[in-house]
């Protein structure tokens, strides 16, 4: 047997740790589902208090939240639980940055039963999941992305638009492929009066991301494209077009096609800007970028966490001569911002 390398000793827990990390998923899903970081943030902070109030049994709020604060959401002294800062920001529901309604998209059963028949995954090319995986036509999994996501896509939205110079107030024509909750579109529309938005996704989809538009006060400003993005004729003329959290989806010469099509559908002087996780060259950092090759293994045929020199080369392969990539912010995104 070889020695372990690095010199460090090997560590006992990693294995059982990592086979039981379902439990974290677990715990941490029905805690958003009981409104407990909500109540521990109101005063609720004992056992009793907490099973009284989210009417549950007192020995399951015991166990629940002790676990919680084993690994990590919640902090406990003399029977009392408090929020950590993460738990405080992320999770309590009075919270502007609370993103506790992404359970409700990360933790579908359907995904977590195909991960776990990965090694089939793996053996046979196919996820296991039906059709062609999360990209099947008119899948109602995109339903559930659009209403639960929304939360964590929106600083990141925030911060593209100023990336892109939309306070500018330029007159621009927005092309929003994929549009989802249509995060990314709105943030735009709010920073530039002068933006007109055309959201392209299936139609119900595109239902959630209209309701997003009306409660920023844009809805005039946005307009369905209901179809595929691979079908559709989404029109030309476009000053910007974005694609948020989509290429990784699909294989580099079916991105390439796609690419083509919208560069033809760019005005003089448009650019597209691509939001992505894109690991390092080596694949294994930064850590969340990197990781998200697992969700498009399990989920996808051919999705992939794609590195700046294969972005870079798909671009170039459908016309785009120069692709600048930025750091978007502790999300782990990274913003590609390419023109002809």
């Amino acid at each position: 047997m070889a020695a372990p390398t690095g010199g460090a000793k090997p560590d006992p827990n990693l294995v059982p740790r990592a086979l039981n990390a379902y439990q974290n998923t677990a715990a941490l899903r029905a805690a958003i589902e009981l409104d407990i970081f909500t109540a521990i943030g109101q005063g609720d902070d004992t056992a009793p208090a907490l099973a009284k109030r989210c009417q549950a049994a007192q020995r399951g709020m015991r166990i629940l939240c002790d676990y919680l604060a084993i690994i990590g959401f919640l902090n406990k002294h003399d029977g009392r639980y408090s929020l950590t800062a993460e738990s405080a920001l992320y999770l309590d529901r009075r919270s502007a940055a609370c993103i506790g309604s992404t359970a409700g998209f990360l933790t579908l059963p359907e995904t977590v039963n195909a991960f776990m028949q990965l090694a089939d995954a793996i053996r046979s090319g196919q996820p296991a999941l039906p059709g062609e995986g999360s990209v099947s036509p008119e899948n109602p999994v995109w339903i559930e992305f659009a209403r639960s996501m929304g939360a964590t896509a929106a600083p990141v939205a925030e911060q593209v638009a100023r990336e892109i110079g939309a306070g500018a107030g330029k007159k621009w024509k927005v092309l929003d492929v994929a549009a989802g909750h249509g995060a990314f579109g709105v943030a735009i529309a709010r920073h530039n009066p002068q933006a007109e938005i055309f959201a392209l996704d299936w139609a119900p989809v595109l239902e959630v991301a209209m309701e997003n538009a009306r409660a920023a006060g844009v809805e005039s400003r946005v307009h369905r494209l209901p179809g595929s993005a691979f079908d559709i004729d989404p029109g030309s003329g476009y000053d910007v077009i974005l694609i948020t959290g989509f290429l990784h989806h699909f294989d580099p010469s079916t991105n390439e096609r796609l690419l083509g099509r919208l560069r033809a559908a760019l005005a003089a002087g448009g650019f597209v800007a691509t939001v992505e996780f894109v690991p390092n060259e080596d694949r294994v950092t930064p850590a969340r970028a990197a990781g998200f090759a697992m969700t498009m293994l399990g989920t996808t045929r051919s999705g992939d966490a794609y590195t700046a020199s294969e972005y870079r080369k798909m671009f170039e392969n459908a016309g785009f001569a120069r692709n600048e990539f930025r750091p978007v912010m502790p999300s782990g995104h990274s913003l590609i911002l390419s023109r002809v």
